[in-house]
C-alpha cells in the first residue's frame, strides 16, 4: 500500500504544530499564547498518533489541559473538535488507500479502525456514501440537489440515498411469504404488578 500525503491545508497545520517551538520557552505568556500552545501540542499529538485513535484524555494530557478545556480550545482555535480532526486524518488516509486499490477491510485496518464497519460509518457521516461507492467514484449513485438561501448567500444542498446517524433504518418491501421488518417499539412494556 502506498501512503498518500494529506492535502496541503492539513500538511501546513501539522507542520506548524510540530515545528513551531516559540512558545515552549519558559517565561510569562498571556492566555491567548497559552491557549495557542495547548492547541498546537494537541494537533502535533493527534498528527503523530491518529492511527492509534487516542482518547480525548490522551490528547488532553499531551496538551497539558483537561479534556473539556481541550475540546473548547481546539474548537475555538481550529474550528473543529479534536475528534473531528482525528477523523479527518483517518478519512484522508483511508481515501488514499482506496484510491490505490486497497480493499475496504485493508483500508479500515491500516487507518487504525477496528473494522470495515467503523470505516463505513466514517464515510457515511462525512461523504454520504459507503467506502465501496467512494472507491467506485460514485458510479450508479443518485444525487438530489437544490439551491437554498442561507446567511452566506445561495447554497447548494446535495443528498444521496444514505442518511447518516443512528436512526438510519432501511425498510424492505415485503415479498409474498417473506417476513416483514418488526414494528418499531416506542418504549419498554411494564408489568401491571410494578
Amino acid at each position: 500500500m502506498v501512503w498518500t500525503p494529506p492535502p496541503s491545508y492539513i500538511r501546513r497545520m501539522m507542520n506548524l504544530a510540530m515545528n513551531d517551538h516559540r512558545l515552549t520557552k519558559p517565561g510569562p505568556q498571556n492566555a491567548a499564547l497559552r491557549d495557542y500552545d495547548s492547541v498546537r501540542r494537541a494537533i502535533a499529538f493527534i498528527s503523530e498518533h491518529w492511527r492509534a485513535q487516542p482518547t480525548i484524555e490522551a490528547m488532553a494530557d499531551a496538551a497539558a489541559v483537561t479534556p473539556d478545556e481541550l475540546h473548547h480550545l481546539f474548537r475555538r482555535w481550529a474550528g473543529l473538535t479534536p475528534k473531528a480532526f482525528m477523523q479527518a486524518l483517518t478519512l484522508d488516509h483511508a481515501k488514499g488507500l482506496l484510491r490505490d486499490s486497497a480493499s475496504v477491510l485493508d483500508a479500515a485496518l491500516d487507518s487504525g479502525l477496528s473494522g470495515p464497519g467503523r470505516l463505513h460509518d466514517l464515510f457515511v457521516t462525512h461523504e454520504a456514501m459507503s467506502p465501496g461507492e467512494w472507491k467506485n467514484g460514485g458510479a450508479g449513485m443518485t444525487l438530489r440537489y437544490g439551491f437554498h438561501t442561507s446567511p452566506f448567500g445561495t447554497a447548494i444542498v446535495i443528498a444521496s440515498r444514505i442518511r447518516a446517524g443512528p436512526s438510519r433504518r432501511i425498510r424492505r418491501p415485503a415479498i409474498s411469504g417473506a417476513p416483514r421488518d418488526p414494528p418499531a417499539r416506542s418504549g419498554r412494556s411494564r408489568s401491571a404488578g410494578r
